[in-house]
């Protein structure tokens, strides 16, 4: 099946905004249960790090969390409480 890559790029980042943890001014990291082709392409996007190691979590670069926070807003926020 064809599908649009760069579309499933933005919803798994925006889905890393929901398991970011231990974010600080030099990224985050985040649970990386992502399919494993999606979460290179974003490492080559240079929004995460390499998610090719034994850790189950991957760093999150600054430019990533800022775009998966701005992605994840996009996608999901409602218009309010």
């Amino acid at each position: 099946m064809e599908y649009d890559r760069d579309k499933v790029d933005e919803y798994t980042l925006a889905l890393l905004f929901l398991v970011m943890h231990d974010e600080s001014a030099h990224g985050a990291r985040a649970w990386k249960g992502f399919d494993w082709d999606t979460m290179n392409r974003l490492h080559e996007k240079g929004f995460i790090g390499n998610p090719v190691s034994k850790t189950k979590s991957v760093v999150v670069t600054p430019e990533g969390c800022n775009r998966a926070k701005e992605l994840f807003e996009k996608f999901f926020a409602t218009g309010g409480r």
